[in-house]
């Protein structure tokens, strides 16, 4: 039995997302913005949190951890290179392993840029990647603590997952970034077919996720740094495909 997604908003712009286990009946909640609409979530589907999978330490994706916990006692799954900076970690893990729960499990992607020390979630026997803050619909993460290098190295790693990989990350961005997306690659066909379904999607108060990896390689212009088409717009041509990502980044930084 395929692996149930339930994808809901939390705070003002965040996205909170549960994962169930049908064959077990485990429920992971991916990273806990706030406790409430987590709970609710999980009670308005029937299910029970048994465990909390974490992608980084800010505050918008771990502040409502113990509350869950203590509502549940969900398992805390956390990066152990960062397991000082998140609360209740019961258990940890390590790039190159695997998160596992119910009959479920996912291999854990060390993605530094936005955070040294933030992973996502693979569920490749699901095809289903949870991007946390690394990989955003039509954008990715600010730089809080990470260089674009090893943004750009770990952007490069979630591009060459599957195509038909669906994407769930922690932020309704696709909006703004479609905007930015279409300066800096006015000639892409793919990317205005999207930009007008994202713009009619918010419109009518829709979510733009989940998205895929697919979608993003053809649209998604921080996954694309390498491609002379868009090295050539921002007057960079010929430059390093980091040195190209970080103007992008920078770029949306002030738009």
């Amino acid at each position: 039995m395929a692996a149930d997604v339930h994808m809901f908003t939390c705070l003002s712009d965040n996205f909170g997302a549960l994962i169930h286990d049908p064959a077990t009946g485990a429920t992971a909640a991916i990273d806990v913005p706030e406790a409430e609409p987590v709970l609710a979530a999980a009670k308005a589907k029937g299910w029970t949190i048994s465990h909390i999978l974490v992608t980084h330490h800010h505050p918008d994706h771990v502040q409502g951890i113990e509350a869950v916990k203590a509502a549940t006692k969900a398992h805390v799954i956390a990066n152990a290179a960062d397991a000082h900076r998140i609360p209740l970690v019961d258990e940890t893990v390590a790039p190159g392993g695997k998160a596992r729960f119910g009959s479920l499990e996912a291999d854990i992607i060390d993605t530094p840029g936005h955070t040294v020390g933030h992973i996502v979630y693979h569920f490749a026997s699901e095809k289903i990647l949870f991007s946390g803050d690394t990989l955003f619909s039509l954008g990715c993460g600010r730089l809080f603590e990470g260089t674009p290098q090893q943004m750009w190295e770990a952007l490069k790693v979630l591009r060459a997952l599957p195509d038909d990989t669906a994407v769930y990350c922690g932020h309704e961005y696709t909006g703004s970034n479609a905007k930015f997306s279409l300066m800096v690659d006015p000639d892409n066909a793919a990317l205005k077919a999207r930009a007008e379904e994202v713009f009619g999607l918010r419109e009518a108060g829709q979510p733009t996720l989940p998205t895929t990896i697919g979608q993003e390689k053809a649209t998604n212009p921080f996954l694309r740094a390498d491609d002379a088409a868009i090295a050539a717009v921002l007057g960079m041509r010929g430059r390093l495909p980091a040195e190209v990502f970080a103007e992008l980044r920078e770029r949306k930084n002030k738009a």
